[in-house]
Order: C-alpha cells, then structure tokens, then sequence
C-alpha cells in the first residue's frame, strides 16, 4: 500500500518547520487553558475559593493571553491564512471542472470507458453539461420523483 503523496503547501511546511493549522490552535488553546489553570491555581493557594478563582482566571487570562501569546497568535493567523488560500484554490479548481474549463482529473485506474453502473461518462458522446444544466436536470428528477409520491396524482 503506498502512502499519499503530500501536498506542496505541506511540503512547504515542513521545510518551513512551520505546524499545519490544527496542530496550531491546539498549541493555542493548551497554552491559554494553561495561563488560565496557573492563575486559579495561585488564586486558590492565596486563600479565595476554587469557584471564584476560576472566574477570576478566567477574566484576567483574556488579556494576559493577548500579551503574552502574541507569537503564536500570529502563527495561528499564518496558519488559518494558509488554510483558506488552499480551500480558494481547491473550490476554484472545482468550480473550473464543473464548468468544463479544464478536464476532470485523471482516474486511478486510467480506464474511461464507463462509470461502475454501466452508463457512459458525462463527456462520452458529445459536449460536456455545464454545471447549470446538470443542476437543472436533478432539479427535474427529484420533481418527478416527489409528483410519484403524492397520493392522487
């Protein structure tokens, strides 16, 4: 079994030294619960009960954390900037072959003889249906199909 090919932003990464986005805001979020236990846990060994200290924590880690996590609040922004540059890209690419911009990417097997049912392939034959008239055609379908189930029609 051979393992995925990883992505360029991903190779780009671990060039970088740089974590992907989720191992980022799990970094984060540890570091601003941590700030947040420290601070009720010297609350509580002042004297003020457990509740109030993790109240307390909880209001003055907000901004303690704004200050003191600044770098990786910066990498996070890095790392959700990346992120959503990739799912534009992948939503354009998308968009193109639902278009028939650009032709539909290769398949495993490289046999485009026909799909698992039977039929032929949506480009056998004739021109490409746009995205639009493929939409239109489903939309009639699932009409028919709901005329099909009303009682007296």
């Amino acid at each position: 079994m051979t393992s995925p090919t990883p992505t360029p932003q991903a190779q780009a990464r671990a060039r970088a030294g740089e974590p992907g986005l989720a191992a980022t805001v799990a970094l984060y979020t540890l570091a601003r619960l941590g700030l947040v236990a420290v601070i009720a846990l010297v609350l509580s060994i002042a004297g003020a009960p457990l509740l109030v200290a993790l109240l307390v924590a909880l209001i003055v880690a907000l901004p303690l954390s704004m200050v003191l996590f600044r770098g990786l609040r910066a990498r996070m922004d890095r790392a959700l900037a990346t992120a959503s540059a990739r799912r534009s890209a992948d939503r354009e690419s998308l968009r193109a072959q639902l278009r028939g911009d650009v032709g539909p990417p290769p398949t495993p097997t490289g046999d485009r003889s026909g799909t698992a049912d039977g039929a032929a392939p949506i480009g056998a034959g004739g021109a490409e249906r746009s995205a639009a008239a493929q939409g239109a055609a489903e939309d009639r379908a699932a009409e028919d199909r709901a005329a099909e189930d009303r009682p007296g029609a």
